[in-house]
This record gives structure tokens, sequence and C-alpha cells, in this order.
């Protein structure tokens, strides 16, 4: 069990990783019928796909923020 305090962008992190992959598995899902010969999925499945990026995006601001909080300047100034 780990007694370290959990950092400025660690739920930034963790909420990004949900979010990318609740759109990788809405990629294999889309990208399914293609390989099926069924017929494809409406648009807004293809919308879903993008949640990918935007989970990408979300966890990169954690580590920025993490970072950015974490960097021996803002550290001098809390301490």
């Amino acid at each position: 069990m780990s007694t370290t305090p959990s950092g400025a962008g660690d739920r930034l992190v963790q909420v990004g990783a949900i979010v990318f992959f609740i759109g990788a598995l809405a990629t294999l899902v889309t990208v399914a019928p293609l390989f099926l010969g069924t017929e494809p999925f409406p648009p807004v499945a293809y919308g879903v796909s993008m949640f990918m990026g935007l989970g990408f995006l979300i966890a990169g601001a954690g580590v920025v923020r993490s970072v950015w909080m974490n960097s021996p300047k803002r550290a001098a100034e809390r301490g």
C-alpha cells in the first residue's frame, strides 16, 4: 500500500484512460463490420470512436498539470 499523496493531475490521467478505452472499444466495434461483411453502423458510432483522441488529450492534460505543479519553482513557492 502506497502512502504517497496523489498528484495534481492523477484524476485527469485516470479519466483520460477510461475515455480512451471507451473510444478504443468503439473503434473496434465500428471496424468489425468491414471485416465481417455486414452492414456498417450508423455515423453516431463513428463519433463515439473520437473518444479515443479525447481521452488521450485529457490524459495528456493530466500529465502536463502534474509536471507543472511539481516543478521546482512551484515547489519552492509552496514550501
